[in-house]
């Protein structure tokens, strides 16, 4: 029964949110600022999951400059959970079939977020650049999951490079976020199902790296991003077993 009623209030809210958010969206269309709007009422529906999140973001997060944030991306609750950390005038890339979704695909494309092909490869690597173009044109900061699909248990996937080719075309920092694993932890017919922490990273200077090391680059971002999910993983073990 509590798993029924959950899923009929989130599906009211969501509908809500993408409906309004549309509309608010169409009005003030494509402003950088939309996105991480919505991404935050998104974010408030995780008590509703029965879950509790916590943010940690590192000294001056607020004053980052334009930057690439790349995020694990493990199932739907993300949508709850590490959503929260989408920051002011950052918009994400996603693939083009997002616009289908009911309700969802028209707030995603009216918020100012960015379509993929990625069956085209052409198509995507041209994507990247002109990413890198308007990240200083519009003074924009873009937001991507760089495994390319839902983890679902499996771990941190490898990374695609996509994102960091933007970012060393670009000459901007990238900047990981991480959420702890969320995998199998929620029960819907549970009231209580945990607690998650999201962290933003330091920035990473991409100036180091060229299109030739680009594979060195994500690979010292993926290595430094599943070491810290496992800390965050530990802390969150260690304080159940404590409770």
């Amino acid at each position: 029964m509590l798993k029924i009623l959950r899923i009929i209030i989130v599906v009211i809210c969501c509908i809500l949110i993408c409906v309004i958010g549309s509309i608010y969206s169409l009005i003030r269309f494509k402003n950088p600022n939309n996105v991480a709007l919505f991404a935050h009422w998104f974010a408030r529906l995780h008590p509703l999951f029965g879950l509790k999140v916590e943010y940690r973001y590192p000294d001056g997060a607020d004053k980052f400059e334009r930057c690439i944030y790349i995020g694990n991306h493990q199932n739907n609750y993300d949508m709850v959970t590490i959503s929260h950390m989408v920051m002011p005038r950052t918009v994400s890339v996603g693939k083009k079939s997002l616009i289908w979704i009911p309700f969802f695909g028209v707030l995603y494309w009216a918020t100012g977020n960015i379509f993929i092909d990625r069956e085209n490869r052409n198509k995507a690597h041209n994507t990247m650049t002109t990413l890198a173009k308007r990240i200083h044109k519009d003074n924009l900061s873009i937001w991507m999951f760089p495994e390319g699909t839902r983890s679902r248990g499996r771990g941190l996937l490898p990374f695609k490079t996509g994102a960091f080719y933007a970012a060393i075309e670009a000459g901007v920092p990238v900047v990981p976020v991480v959420c702890s694993s969320t995998h199998k932890q929620v029960n819907l017919n549970r009231w209580h199902n945990g607690k998650v922490i999201c962290e933003m990273l330091p920035p990473i200077d991409s100036s180091q790296y060229s299109r030739e090391t680009v594979r060195d680059f994500a690979k010292y971002c993926h290595d430094l991003m599943e070491q810290h999910i496992a800390k965050l993983d530990a802390e969150i073990a260690a304080d159940q077993h404590q409770s």
